[in-house]
């Protein structure tokens, strides 16, 4: 019996007016693959990754996470548009880090980690705020339950984050760029965290340009580039060997 991807793109498509930011992404990720998109700046990388989650609505195309299709329902050949709370309830099992924090400024880490659960799957606040507590032992930030983002580090804010995404017990990661807004010696901590999950089997899409990252801990790389894939493969043969003349001029410069 054919096993479901975790997340199958069918000839995605975004346009914003008449530019062409996605032009048919095809491709599946596999429960417990982790795989890193690559590419410039412009490429599209964000943009689908946002649409994984539909916080981008696709000009065309299907995208199904677990075999559930994201965003709408088909009816006959015709797509309709979820309701926002239909949406809601497809967005819990995904968890996205962002490359800014998005913290509350106005609740400690342990609110933070703790209220959606609270509040979007009905868990009871000793558990939650118990769970927290475990997930920041998980990020190597117990102690910190009671501080206030503005108090941590880049840094720490950004592995606050990864345990609020996870607070929700996603089935999916999605991480965009998650240590582009971070000052180089804090980026180790937040990769060590990844790392982890990685190698707890989360099945994770990551945005990144971290290469020495995605050659150890991703399955695969995909590298895209004016809204194509260009090139995928393992991420050592991709990263170490490509193959496609975009993919080695665009490794050259990263090195």
């Amino acid at each position: 019996m054919p096993v479901t991807p975790m997340v199958e793109a069918i000839d995605v498509r975004k346009s914003f007016g008449l530019l062409d930011v996605l032009k048919g992404i095809t491709l599946s990720i596999q429960k417990g693959e982790v795989v890193c998109l690559l590419g410039p700046s412009g490429s599209g990388k964000s943009t689908f990754l946002r649409c994984v989650n539909h916080l981008e609505r696709m000009t065309s195309g299907k995208l199904l996470v677990d075999g559930e299709l994201i965003g709408y329902h088909q009816r006959a050949d015709a797509l309709y548009e979820m309701s926002g709370s239909e949406l809601a309830v497809q967005r819990r099992d995904i968890g996205m880090v962002f490359q800014r924090f998005n913290l509350f400024a106005n609740h400690n880490v342990l609110e933070n980690i703790s209220l959606a659960p609270i509040l979007n799957r009905g868990v009871a606040r000793k558990e939650a705020e118990a769970d927290a507590r475990r997930l920041l032992q998980m990020v190597d930030l117990e102690g910190r339950e009671t501080a206030y983002p503005h108090q941590l580090s880049g840094g720490q804010q950004q592995r606050v984050a990864i345990a609020r995404a996870l607070a929700m017990k996603p089935k999916l990661m999605l991480f965009d760029e998650p240590t582009s807004a971070l000052d180089p010696e804090l980026v180790g901590e937040v990769l060590s965290v990844m790392r982890k999950l990685a190698q707890d089997g989360m099945t994770m899409l990551v945005v990144t340009h971290e290469l020495s990252f995605a050659r150890e801990v991703a399955d695969r790389v995909i590298f895209m580039d004016q809204g194509v894939v260009v090139e995928e493969g393992p991420a050592r043969s991709v990263i170490d060997t490509p193959q496609h003349e975009r993919t080695q001029t665009f490794l050259r410069r990263m090195h």
